[in-house]
């Protein structure tokens, strides 16, 4: 089983057309889903084929109830704080003819996460039985949650599992030693190009190998020049999957899951890619970061 520790919420997804006109009307295709890159990756994780439960903070809301309600029936195990005064996640996505998205995010009760959660019974029972720990890492680049994220960190390392950090927003790593120091000892590091460029200054791959000796392995998206894994041994790439962007939201978290399921398998690392890749391209057909009801992709 794998724990994700991540943050759980509602999208609202507005596919628009053109620029915006500041102060003026624009149509707009609009959609309630589930979000939250904890969350996302949790249920790619489920479809699949892996045991997974979530670690998060919702509130005490009709939002936070949903979440939940979705999560479980999927398959997914909810090991949730409820906070009695912050309100759910919400993140507005603006989704432009591309397919690109821009998020306006409301972290809510995700950004009190506190290291009392993981002390709760429903979470102690989740680490006592994982293998792996998935650390978004949302928790760590928010000063507020970021306790909670060390904590999981540690937790996850007495307890032996092995663990993954996707450092989430490059333009959230404005201390990348600071967080670099905060990762230090993971197996796997899962940035994009741009994440890559803010802890290394370089968007290249081959740029990873000087995270070596801070993490295990580097395994690194790059949009459509598809997906590398770097470690000891070299770097290794494989293409991008054909086909039309709809919308890249969750794309990331879902390439985490179709990795980190092959990893797990101690598959080579080629086909760890693959993986990810395919999941990564099944999310971006779809508006919405989150899998359709019953997908399965094992």
């Amino acid at each position: 089983m794998i724990v994700v520790v991540g943050d759980a919420g509602l999208d609202v997804v507005a596919r628009h057309a053109g620029e915006f006109v500041h102060g003026g009307d624009a149509r707009a295709s609009v959609r309630l889903t589930g979000g939250g890159a904890g969350a996302n990756t949790a249920l790619w994780l489920r479809s699949c084929g892996v045991e997974t439960t979530l670690v998060a903070r919702v509130g005490d809301d009709s939002s936070g109830r949903l979440i939940r309600t979705e999560l479980e029936s999927a398959g997914v195990h909810c090991a949730f704080t409820v906070d009695p005064e912050a309100a759910t996640c919400c993140v507005v996505v603006l989704v432009d003819d591309d397919g690109q998205r821009t998020m306006l995010a409301d972290r809510g009760a995700n950004a009190r996460f506190d290291p009392a959660d993981l002390r709760e019974p429903a979470c102690v029972a989740a680490f006592a039985a994982a293998r792996h720990l998935h650390l978004s890492g949302y928790v760590l680049l928010d000063p507020v949650s970021r306790p909670a994220g060390l904590a999981a960190l540690a937790a996850a390392h007495e307890a032996g599992l092995s663990t993954s950090v996707d450092p989430q927003a490059a333009a959230h790593l404005t201390d990348p030693a600071g967080f670099l120091d905060d990762v230090r000892g993971v197996d796997l590091l899962l940035p994009n190009a741009d994440e890559l460029r803010a802890l290394t200054g370089k968007p290249e791959p081959a740029s990873a190998r000087e995270l070596l000796d801070v993490v295990g392995a580097v395994a690194v998206t790059s949009g459509a020049n598809g997906a590398s894994w770097v470690d000891g041994c070299g770097i290794t790439t494989v293409a991008a999957a054909p086909g039309a962007c709809v919308d890249s939201t969750g794309a990331g978290d879902a390439f985490d899951a179709g990795l980190l399921a092959a990893w797990l398998r101690r598959e080579p690392a080629a086909d760890m890619l693959r993986a990810g890749v395919r999941a990564g391209a099944a999310a971006v057909r779809r508006v919405g970061p989150q899998p359709a009801p019953g997908e399965r992709l094992a």
